[in-house]
């Protein structure tokens, strides 16, 4: 196994953070941008010590999602800043609560939407009906919840 060159992880993540920046350059201002970097910086600490099987940093993946859904899909500050954070309620010791706090109601019912919408995926074959259903309730709150 190789050793972890954790500066070479901090240039990644920025090089990355930056892409998603110019990915959704068209369709931000200002105030975007500083909401959107706070929840880079939320999600960076939440997911400091987390990696993914491969050894690479979980963040990568939040950061590859909300690239996805701004340059892919073309959706806009509400819906990076839940990509970015897609994870943290459902991984690390933040709640919703702490999410609403920081980000707004709008944004902690799309990431509750989003943990909901993870487990009717998570269950077994034999669920799939109720899980449908539900996943039908959810996207009555947020369509973004289905496009994340």
């Amino acid at each position: 196994m190789q050793p972890i060159d954790l500066e070479q992880e901090k240039k990644d993540i920025l090089n990355k953070y930056k892409s998603l920046l110019r990915a959704c350059a068209d369709k931000t201002d200002k105030a975007d941008k500083k909401e959107i970097r706070k929840a880079f910086d939320l999600a960076v600490e939440a997911h400091k010590t987390q990696r993914r099987k491969s050894g690479e940093p979980y963040i990568y993946h939040p950061i590859a999602v909300a690239h996805i859904a701004a340059k892919e899909i073309g959706l806009g500050t509400t819906s990076i800043i839940c990509a970015l954070l897609h994870d943290v309620v459902e991984d690390t010791d933040y709640t919703l609560k702490d999410i609403e706090k920081l980000f707004g109601k709008k944004v902690s019912k799309i990431i509750d939407g989003l943990t909901k919408i993870q487990d009717v995926f998570d269950k077994n074959v034999s669920m799939q009906a109720e899980n449908f259903r539900k996943m039908l309730l959810t996207l009555s709150d947020d369509v973004r919840v289905i496009l994340i």
